[in-house]
């Protein structure tokens, strides 16, 4: 009976975290010269104080650190979110905030992007607070171009492998192009829709829809103005189609 006690009483002393997903933060230099960063501010709507634990799971390091406590009604700011609560020159992963308690803080996060004196407008990043995986889901209105370029980035936050399936569609149902990647698990991959689709040379709204069976897995995407550098972020949607047509554009 008393080690039956001290079991359960242990088990009590466990406190609830809830997970909540920054699809991707940043510090990076990308073309043009522009440095990409991400706004990030945190606030405490409860009545209790919060203890938050921030980790960029997909660095080498998987940078975590646990904030100061905040009060009710508290804000924390972080400009460079990677370089001010992390100490990171450069990095880019998505973002892991665990909240004591069964609620999470609330999380605001943009991005921005900086060239000499320059700011690029801030795009904001939505965040989903149920941090599910779907197998099937699609990013809507990409274009590369003369006049656009977009990145795509896919992350396994999981400990395996995780297999993902791609298709590039201009007309919902009719697959122009697909591609398979692998990622291995808590990494992300971040690159130029070209790489995925090589022999697509141009088009304008476009959708990718990515499948893939793995859990803890996420997808965005970010369209530039090649003229302006300005950058819109792509959340990705799981009712831009119906499962019949996924399925036939992905066969």
């Amino acid at each position: 009976m008393t080690l039956f006690a001290s079991s359960v009483r242990a088990q009590s002393d466990v406190p609830i975290m809830t997970t909540v997903v920054v699809p991707v933060v940043g510090s990076i230099l990308g073309l043009d010269n522009v440095r990409w960063r991400t706004d990030v501010l945190l606030r405490n709507d409860s009545r209790t104080e919060a203890n938050v634990v921030l980790t960029l799971p997909t660095t080498p390091e998987q940078s975590s650190i646990a904030l100061p406590a905040i009060p009710p009604g508290g804000v924390v700011h972080f400009a460079d979110i990677v370089g001010q609560a992390f100490n990171l020159d450069a990095a880019i992963s998505p973002m892991v905030v665990l909240t004591e308690g069964r609620r999470s803080i609330t999380i605001q996060a943009n991005v921005y992007g900086s060239r000499g004196t320059d700011i690029i407008p801030v795009q904001p990043i939505p965040i989903d607070y149920n941090s599910s995986s779907f197998p099937l889901r699609v990013l809507h209105g990409l274009s590369f171009s003369d006049a656009f370029r977009t990145n795509i980035g896919i992350a396994n936050l999981g400990d395996n492998a995780a297999s993902f399936t791609l298709a590039l569609q201009r007309v919902p149902g009719r697959s122009v192009a697909v591609s398979h990647v692998t990622l291995p698990g808590s990494s992300l991959w971040h690159a130029s829709v070209q790489s995925l689709f090589p022999l697509i040379t141009s088009g304008d709204n476009f959708s990718v829809i990515i499948e893939t069976s793995a859990p803890n897995t996420h997808v965005y995407a970010s369209v530039i103005e090649n003229a302006t550098d300005a950058a819109r972020f792509v959340a990705p949607s799981v009712f831009g189609v119906s499962t019949v047509q996924a399925v036939t554009a992905l066969q």
